[in-house]
């Protein structure tokens, strides 16, 4: 019988050169690589401003001994930009006049002394607030135009904050007694 694949030394020297082939053509397949760049896309949608008082000023009370009182309390506000936008904001007061029923504090008897923020979240663009204090309430009958008494300036305050205003209630010496309440409005403007 015949060798159809040819002597030994033949057979064998064509299967080496075929294997080297191979792992030739194996190498350059391994080795060739390939790229291709790919676009990662996400939206992000901005949400919204809100203010929400998280309590009442409860002034503590006085008892008229012939000098003119003050009496302070501060008050948590919950300020949440979720705009995404920087676009800043504003905090900005009005309040109907102290009165017992039928007598007045003066119009000029509330103020903010003072002002601090504080980061609910994890991460918060801190506010940059521009007012100076003390800084009078606007007080009337009916609640006249509101005034800015906090801001975040551009590209500040966005996340989620405490705003603790201090609120200082001026009592003249002639004050009548009785319980004096007032309407205090706050408001959240989207302007720096």
């Amino acid at each position: 019988m015949k060798n159809i694949f040819g002597s030994k030394k033949t057979w064998k020297w064509r299967w080496m050169s075929g294997m080297g082939i191979a792992l030739l053509l194996l190498l350059a397949v391994a080795t060739t690589s390939f790229a291709d760049d790919v676009v990662g896309s996400m939206t992000v949608t901005g949400g919204s401003l809100t203010i929400d008082a998280v309590d009442n000023p409860a002034f503590p009370g006085v008892t008229l001994n012939g000098t003119s009182q003050s009496v302070s309390d501060s008050i948590a506000i919950d300020v949440q930009d979720l705009r995404g936008s920087g676009a800043g904001w504003q905090l900005e007061v009005t309040s109907t006049t102290f009165t017992n029923g039928t007598q007045t504090l003066p119009t000029t008897a509330l103020s903010i002394t003072d002002v601090i923020s504080a980061c609910d979240g994890t991460t918060c663009t801190d506010p940059t607030n521009g007012y100076l204090y003390p800084l009078t309430v606007p007080a009337d009958a009916t609640a006249p135009s509101a005034v800015a008494f906090f801001d975040a300036a551009l590209n500040t305050g966005l996340g989620d904050f405490t705003i603790t205003p201090t609120f200082s209630l001026a009592v003249p010496a002639t004050t009548y007694a009785g319980t004096y309440n007032s309407t205090i409005t706050l408001t959240v403007a989207n302007v720096p």
